[in-house]
């Protein structure tokens, strides 16, 4: 599932991408590389260090830029290739690790139901499950669709860590949303700050809102795109990927006027920070590469726009007003 954690044999720690993974494959990104296999990534870092038992960790000061996932991929390729997996539906090489090269899960739900359990908890730890119970509280989300993950889950946290929650299922986010904006006078979006620690909150789908399998389409990128639109339905904009359902499509510039047949009805976002970004109504000026969307089994075809492609350097969705 979408934020599901692992850690590969070679001691990388990967974090699960969305819900459509190849046969025996988990779409996902990295997050934490072990110190001792640094040197095979010359890339920039953050300078802080984590443990994972014995294991010193590393995390790139950037996850998610196009420049540092085609430098990934390259890494991969070259010096541990079976990370890397050619997709048939995109015609690109994805970072999809085998099932077989995982040795740890850390399911968010699991993970705080273990922490509930615990006999002792340091302060970090106490004030997480803290935040879970006010907000499960006063919500009315009954505390097992509540996770936990990010390096408090991992059991690799500091004092300088946040507190990263799941909630699982639409609705129950809306509702925790609705909480969260209730109890604290500023907050942003999915973020709040409790005891003068931030936390942030982010939607998983229950397995009955999967709505999507691998192979059930095929999709090829056309040409970015800028242009504002309005959102005609956020439901599913605050999973990942983000998908805002949108209309009145009005270009920004002439590359991104396009024929009445390839207007996009949908703006997807691969990078989690843009997710949940405006609601039904609002209007959002988006960044994007055009992509042509076919159902392998009936041939039909439909056009989105995707922020996150990895393939332009500059990609966004803002809300502007009217």
């Amino acid at each position: 599932m979408d934020g599901d954690a692992f850690l590969t044999k070679h001691n990388f720690i990967f974090y699960t991408f969305g819900y459509e993974h190849p046969p025996e494959r988990v779409t996902a990104f990295l997050k934490y590389i072990p110190t001792r296999l640094q040197p095979h990534f010359p890339l920039l870092f953050l300078l802080r260090h984590w443990k994972w038992g014995s294991i010193r960790l590393v995390r790139l000061e950037k996850l998610y830029s196009a420049k540092n996932f085609q430098k990934l991929t390259e890494i991969f390729r070259k010096d541990f290739p079976e990370f890397v997996h050619f997709c048939p539906f995109r015609q690109k090489e994805l970072i999809s690790p085998p099932k077989s090269l995982i040795k740890k899960i850390y399911v968010p739900s699991q993970c705080l139901q273990g922490l509930f359990k615990k006999r002792k908890h340091d302060p970090l730890q106490k004030q997480a499950l803290e935040i879970v119970s006010l907000l499960s509280e006063e919500s009315g989300v009954p505390l097992v669709d509540f996770g936990l993950h990010g390096s408090v889950a991992l059991d690799m946290h500091s004092v300088e860590s946040d507190i990263d929650l799941v909630v699982y299922g639409g609705e129950n986010f809306r509702r925790v949303e609705a909480a969260v904006n209730q109890l604290l006078a500023s907050t942003r979006r999915n973020r709040g700050e409790y005891g003068g620690k931030v936390f942030v909150f982010n939607a998983v789908r229950k397995p009955d809102e999967i709505n999507v399998v691998y192979g059930d389409y095929r999709y090829l990128s056309i040409s970015p795109v800028v242009f504002r639109c309005r959102v005609e339905d956020d439901t599913e904009a605050i999973f990942r990927p983000a998908l805002y359902r949108i209309g009145d499509y009005q270009p920004l510039n002439v590359a991104s006027q396009l024929e009445k047949i390839e207007t996009p009805k949908t703006v997807v976002s691969m990078v989690g920070y843009f997710r949940n970004v405006a609601r039904r109504g609002e209007r959002i000026e988006v960044s994007g590469m055009l992509e042509q969307v076919e159902h392998v089994k009936t041939g039909r075809v439909a056009y989105q726009v995707v922020v996150g492609s990895a393939i332009n350097k500059e990609e966004y969705i803002w809300k502007v007003s009217d």
